[in-house]
């Protein structure tokens, strides 16, 4: 790989990694309040990223939509898949999750119940809309918007840095200034404390599983604007995603970003250097490598904490 091709490979990164950290932040939160990992959040991912092809399917957009309905379908596929994604989160936490804490269940109980939940909406996915992959309807024309010492930036890869960048920061002033981040943060540090200070933890359990399922599903139809559909579409990304939450380190939701970027970028120089097959070896060897030097990621805090 030449010097001059760095961008070539770097602004694909972050678009990815873009993507990753939106989802990584998802594991965290939740990890952050029940100190448990939501291995059905990639599913979360993958009902926001149908609901929006439904949607925009019923709409049938032209092939050759103006720049305001453009505008407008974005809006559309952005809303639908986050409340998509945000009430299955909640559905999930409803069912898969407080029945167990309320009956103190151990946490193998909760993993098992997360995973069986997953592979219901996978294979619910898969028996709905087939087997087969599908692709999102054209809802812009992805031209050039500027270049960057002669790489191109197109509005796709805009579109999706933007808008992981607007919800990451979204949700850093929700958690660090707002009356519902301070119980989130609460709970995150002493959860039995804060229920006798009188937070609600049920509430704030259930909301923080919103927040993560909104941001999850927006991921999804912004990486069905980037790649086709599939009912196992959640499980590579997801997978990526909740390495990246380990390495940034899990519970904390700057770390999560950060993993997510630097896996997002390592993945997209992977590929020329060592090659397409490499791809994924090199994300994860990543992890390997900042867990053996930093056991608890590259931040290291819990949500409680990283105020």
């Amino acid at each position: 790989m030449q010097p001059d091709e760095i961008l070539d490979y770097l602004i694909p990164g972050i678009m990815l990694g873009a993507l990753y950290a939106v989802i990584a932040i998802g594991y965290t939160l939740v990890y952050g309040v029940l100190q448990l990992i939501n291995f059905a959040h990639s599913e979360v991912f993958m009902v926001g990223a149908y609901s929006a092809l439904l949607a925009l399917t019923w709409i049938d957009p032209s092939t050759n939509p103006t720049a305001l309905v453009s505008v407008l379908l974005v809006a559309a596929g952005l809303a639908v898949s986050g409340t998509a994604g945000a009430a299955t989160a909640f559905a999930l936490e409803k069912v898969a999750y407080r029945p167990l804490r309320r009956r103190n269940a151990p946490r193998l109980a909760f993993l098992i119940s997360a995973i069986g939940a997953s592979y219901f909406l996978q294979n619910l996915a898969g028996k709905l809309f087939g087997r087969d992959s599908r692709a999102l309807p054209t809802l812009f024309e992805n031209k050039k918007v500027f270049s960057v010492f002669g790489t191109q930036v197109t509005i796709l890869q805009l579109l999706i840095v933007c808008a992981a960048v607007l919800m990451m920061v979204g949700l850093d002033y929700l958690v660090n200034r707002t009356k519902l981040g301070s119980g989130i943060r609460a709970v995150a540090q002493d959860a039995e404390t804060a229920g006798l200070m009188g937070v609600d933890i049920d509430k704030v359990i259930s909301r923080t599983f919103i927040i993560g399922g909104f941001m999850g599903g927006i991921a999804g139809f912004l990486f069905g604007l980037h790649l086709q559909l599939s009912f196992t579409m959640g499980f590579l990304p997801g997978i990526t995603a909740f390495a990246a939450a380990v390495v940034g380190g899990v519970g904390n939701i700057r770390g999560a970003m950060m993993g997510g970027m630097l896996l997002g970028i390592v993945e997209s120089f992977s590929s020329p250097i060592f090659g397409e097959s490499w791809r994924y070896v090199s994300a994860f060897a990543v992890l390997v490598l900042v867990l053996m030097f930093r056991p608890t990621g590259i931040l290291g805090e819990r949500l409680g904490r990283s105020a």
